[in-house]
């Protein structure tokens, strides 16, 4: 059977964001779409008072059709079989068809949704299931952190800061980290997460910038630091974490601090929270300039560039910075402390002309690695490490501690392991592997692990061309019992027992 004519064009749903509290602060479009809808919705606890609609009341007529949409949860237990989520589903899609009978019969419906809509708003749900169906208009609203940081007299960022929004329903370990590297960051939904809320807040270290607003612009609000703050807060709160205000410390206050950061093997997946944190915080960032340009530029930050073969200078230069009382990263690809700038800094400071200067080592994910990742794990039992270069070595030192590693069957990531300058030692590390291994024996070349130029091979310890071999590569030799697993089309993997045979 053909369904009836409608007797009506459908009516429009509008989502009105009415704003944090004061009525005042509703846009002029926001109390346009008020006066010009027929029916107003809005959201309430149990108790039926409307937070959305007491903002809302100066701008409502006599003649609006009123429709009241009571949660059947809040703060309470609730009785549903189904829990809370199965409860609010049910809620929504309820309240939804009752909407669209006054929109199918060609009604006009506004949403009131205190603060912004699409800002962990509860409209945003009804849109969901409404908006396929009629047309729908969406009014943005000041949110309720905006009028937090106006009633505290803080900015919460400047320049490049980075903002973050965090719910207080997050895990507490999962809120700390995300309040340890963030600049500045707002936390909602408090109520009873608050307790969990203030846990994260000193466990990141930010609980002495935080500062708590209950009920921001509404005549109920309230602004205190949060280290002052009780147990029981309602769930119109929420915590600002402003940036912070102090700036650059001075000499005359602190002393400086150098971060010696591990870069990781390439690109900004590889990074570490810590490390990237440590960069964020740096007065100044020294280093390489190849590796230095894979730091993100910051407004107010100095950047000390450099050739690769200066690195005593580097760090000297890194440390009188820091003498001088700034905060200064070390840059440094891969782990800092695997032939890297850690040693180099921490040379220089050996002596008398940097004291009271903090040093610290960030680490990174090492080259070696990333590298093991993969093909699998080639690295899996006891392994060494050593540099081919001869530049701070004598060749006779490392060709001694290859034929001691061959002897002692151990897998070997060997760094640095041919250059223009050294074209022939690594043919010569070959032959002295080959008088304790097997020709067989497995070899990985991953070059450039990361970056859009990696290429990785399995091959043999006989058979691998040196002349594909340069600075970029490094090599993974096996010890007698690493194993390939061949795969028919696909890259084989490669990993050494962890279990040695008798």
């Amino acid at each position: 059977m053909t369904p009836p004519e409608p007797t009506a064009a459908p009516g429009r749903l509008v989502g009105v964001g009415v704003g944090p509290g004061d009525p005042e602060l509703l846009t002029l479009k926001a109390t346009r779409a008020i006066a010009d809808a027929d029916v107003v919705a809005y959201p309430s606890a149990r108790h039926g008072q409307s937070v959305a609609r007491r903002i809302a009341a100066p701008y409502l007529r006599a003649d609006h059709l009123e429709v009241l949409l009571r949660f059947p949860v809040t703060t309470e237990l609730v009785e549903h079989p189904g829990g809370y989520e199965v409860a609010l589903q049910e809620f929504y899609d309820e309240a939804s068809e009752e909407l669209a009978v006054h929109l199918d019969a060609g009604r006009d419906v506004a949403i009131l949704c205190e603060g912004d809509p699409f800002f962990y708003g509860s409209y945003m749900y009804f849109h969901d299931r409404l908006a396929p169906r009629y047309e729908t208009t969406v009014i943005p609203a000041v949110t309720a952190f905006s009028a937090a940081a106006a009633a505290a007299g803080r900015p919460l960022v400047k320049r490049d800061d980075v903002f973050m929004a965090l719910p207080g329903t997050l895990p507490v370990e999962t809120l700390a980290e995300h309040l340890r590297h963030a600049d500045a960051a707002v936390v909602m939904k408090l109520g009873r997460t608050f307790p969990h809320v203030r846990e994260a807040a000193e466990l990141a270290g930010v609980q002495e910038r935080g500062i708590y607003v209950e009920r921001a612009s509404s005549e109920r609000e309230r602004v205190m630091p949060l280290t002052d703050v009780g147990e029981q807060v309602p769930y119109m709160s929420l915590v600002l974490v402003p940036t912070d205000q102090t700036g650059p410390r001075s000499v005359h206050e602190h002393g400086g601090s150098v971060a010696v950061v591990g870069l990781g093997p390439a690109g900004p997946d590889w990074l570490t929270p810590e490390a990237r944190a440590e960069l964020a915080a740096a007065d100044a960032v020294v280093g390489y300039e190849t590796y230095l340009a894979r730091v993100p530029a910051r407004v107010g930050q100095d950047r000390h560039g450099s050739d690769n073969r200066v690195e005593a200078d580097r760090a000297r230069h890194a440390l009188s910075l820091a003498a001088a009382g700034a905060r200064v990263a070390v840059v440094s690809s891969g782990d800092p402390g695997i032939f890297a700038m850690a040693s180099a800094v921490l040379e220089q400071l050996e002596g008398d002309d940097f004291p009271g200067v903090e040093v610290r080592i960030v680490p990174g994910l090492s080259a070696m690695q990333a590298a093991a990742s993969r093909v699998g794990a080639p690295l899996g039992h006891d392994f060494a490490v050593l540099s081919l270069s001869d530049v701070l070595k004598p060749w006779d030192v490392i060709e001694r501690r290859l034929d001691a590693v061959g002897a002692a069957d151990l897998a070997l990531a060997l760094y640095n392991p041919r250059s223009r300058a050294r074209p022939t030692q690594l043919e010569d590390a070959r032959a002295i592997l080959l008088r304790h291994r097997a020709p067989a024996t497995p070899v990985v070349l991953a070059r450039a692990v990361g970056a859009a130029q990696e290429r990785v091979t399995v091959t043999t310890l006989a058979d691998f061309d040196a002349e594909a071999v340069d600075m970029r590569t490094l090599l993974l030799v096996g010890s007698s019992t690493t194993r390939v697993i061949a795969r028919d089309g696909r890259a084989p993997q490669v990993y050494t027992p962890r279990r040695y045979p008798a």
